[in-house]
């Protein structure tokens, strides 16, 4: 007969709980233990849930990409559901989530938690997702929190490689390694990170308002321009009557040129010819990209003509020509200034009506005619209070859009900050270890005991 295989001491299924010294990736603090899932949690999924037995009500039904949006909303709306009778079958039979188990996305995108915080019903699909049952050496908050650092990402992905989709095995959840700190630790962690994250959220919170409302001071100061405001300061220390500014239509101002099309067998490669603006698709807010030429004659856009999309894609973007000069197609309307006005004045002036601009579209396709334009009336101050009104507005939007990009750069560097805080928190580097606490050996000892 074969030999009985004696079972294991507890102090053996200790040490194989325990994670080699040569293969810990980082020093923690003494009382903390480096360990494997599998020491924590019975990791395993559910039973089989066949296609044929999804309903439209019943026990909600997850798959990962319910699991992913709960974890990141804490919410959904589910479109899938089981039976009352097949989800109380798998209870009695096999089990089902528990509060403070985790469930872990396996396939896709991988590696997503989500805590159960309550008892309500709900199943989910096998091989898809991974049950982590707690057996309370984990705090399932700490877990969560783990899960969302860049080591335990760097780990499951590199279990990954070599797949075709990203998959994180049942296996490969056993033999995760994580740090693992006396119980109320990991509790002191989860409090310290939250309060953390609440300040950064809040500053977040805040400096997104920052971003955002780019557009809404953008307006604002240009209204202020076109009513007179901006320089009312001006015409008082320079003597200039606020009954000076006197109503124009945009024809008595400045020459409108409409663009023409042409097929591409009349582009040069080469380079050479007239060079052929095509589309809005070069415009962006202070530049124009030409890549097309053309030898066949037609309407030409000089330097300091303002461009306007007149149809199509990027329709009511308006920019100041910054090339010697250019054919211009059918979507694009050419304003050559007269004397009267300032050139970037009627480019602030068109902005400042792009709301206007636009709900004169027509058609599937947007359009705005040539007689919308000519019709445009501005209240047209002197020149030289033009040219103060120009540069207070490049004054102020440039301040502006300084503000935009420094609170754009603070946020991307609140992603980084909760990052590091992650680090650090499962490095035992928040402050909040206890030295004088029992250690982590001690919990993991009485839980393998017990199981």
């Amino acid at each position: 007969m074969p030999k009985k295989k004696t079972a294991l001491t507890i102090e053996e299924r200790l040490q194989q709980a325990l994670v080699p010294a040569e293969e810990q990736p980082y020093e923690v603090p003494e009382n903390w233990v480096w360990t494997y899932i599998s020491s924590g949690f019975d990791v395993t999924s559910s039973k089989r849930v066949h296609k044929s037995d999804w309903l439209s009500e019943g026990v909600p039904f997850y798959r990962t990409r319910e699991l992913v949006k709960l974890s990141e909303q804490g919410y959904i709306d589910n479109e899938l559901f089981i039976s009352e009778d097949l989800y109380k079958t798998f209870k009695k039979e096999f089990g089902v989530p528990q509060k403070n188990d985790l469930l872990i996305s396996g396939v896709g995108t991988i590696g997503v938690p989500y805590v159960i915080s309550d008892e309500k019903e709900f199943y989910f699909k096998d091989g898809n997702v991974i049950w982590l049952k707690n057996k309370g050496v984990f705090d399932a908050s700490y877990m969560y929190y783990l899960y969302k650092t860049v080591f335990i990402d760097n780990q499951i992905h590199s279990m990954s490689a070599g797949t075709t989709v990203d998959t994180y095995t049942i296996i490969n959840a056993k033999n995760t390694i994580i740090p693992l700190p006396p119980l109320s630790e990991q509790q002191r962690i989860v409090e310290r990170i939250e309060e953390l994250f609440t300040k950064l959220d809040e500053a977040k919170e805040r400096l997104q308002e920052v971003a955002d409302s780019f557009a809404v001071r953008k307006a604002a100061i240009l209204h202020k321009a076109f009513t007179g405001e901006l320089t009312q300061q001006w015409r008082c220390e320079n003597g200039v009557s606020d009954e000076s500014w006197e109503e124009k239509k945009l024809g008595e101002v400045a020459l409108l040129l409409s663009g023409q099309d042409f097929p591409p067998t009349k582009y040069n490669s080469d380079g050479n010819g007239i060079p052929y603006i095509t589309g809005a698709s070069n415009f962006d807010d202070t530049h124009i990209l030409i890549n097309r030429w053309t030898d066949e004659p037609s309407v030409i856009a000089q330097e300091n003509d303002v461009l306007l999309v007149c149809k199509g894609s990027g329709y009511g973007k308006t920019i100041i020509a910054d090339f010697k000069e250019a054919h211009i197609a059918r979507q694009i309307m050419a304003l050559r200034v007269k004397e009267i006005i300032d050139n970037n004045l009627l480019l602030y002036y068109l902005r400042n009506k792009n709301r206007f601009i636009k709900e004169q579209g027509q058609g599937l396709i947007p359009g705005l005619s040539r007689k919308v334009i000519l019709s445009l009336t501005i209240n047209l101050p002197t020149l030289p209070e033009q040219h103060e009104i120009v540069r207070l507005i490049d004054d102020l939007l440039a301040r502006e859009r300084t503000a935009q990009q420094a609170a754009e750069q603070a946020l991307a560097s609140i992603d980084l900050m909760k990052k590091s805080v992650l680090a650090r928190a499962f490095r035992g580097e928040l402050g909040t270890n206890k030295a004088s606490e029992a250690s982590a050996l001690e919990l993991l000892r009485q839980v393998l005991a017990e199981g």
